[in-house]
């Protein structure tokens, strides 16, 4: 069972960064795929990025060349650089762990079944 903490929301003005943080406590943490899913009001949860364990990064294409996702083994942390933030960027961040049966959140390549409790993000033009 994952024990995953998000941090680093916040209020910015469009075109402002966040950096997200994600303290995370799951056995065999370097050995599983982590990701990163925002759900805005009255919208579904979708996905944003994912990191598979040999490094690996995919996003959506909303958040290309943007967002930036990044893991440190030593301190159990995924993080998520949001550089050039949108308007439409605004929703709650939930920080990911893969699970066997969990759900697909195209294009991410990693079934998700453990989140946190989310961080907000809203940005204003």
């Amino acid at each position: 069972q994952a024990h995953l903490v998000e941090s680093g929301g916040g209020s910015v003005q469009s075109g402002g960064s966040l950096r997200l943080s994600c303290a995370v406590s799951v056995y065999t943490y370097s050995r599983r795929c982590m990701g990163w899913l925002r759900q805005a009001p009255g919208k579904e949860r979708e996905g944003v990025a994912a990191i598979e364990p040999d490094g690996r990064t995919t996003y959506a294409d909303s958040v290309k060349g943007r967002f930036a996702i990044s893991r440190d083994g030593v301190k159990n942390t995924l993080y998520l650089q949001m550089n050039s933030l949108k308007p439409e960027d605004t929703a709650m961040y939930y920080c990911a762990a893969d699970l066997p049966g969990g759900s697909w959140y195209a294009p991410l390549g990693c079934r998700f079944g453990s989140w946190g409790q989310g961080t907000q993000v809203t940005v204003s033009s």
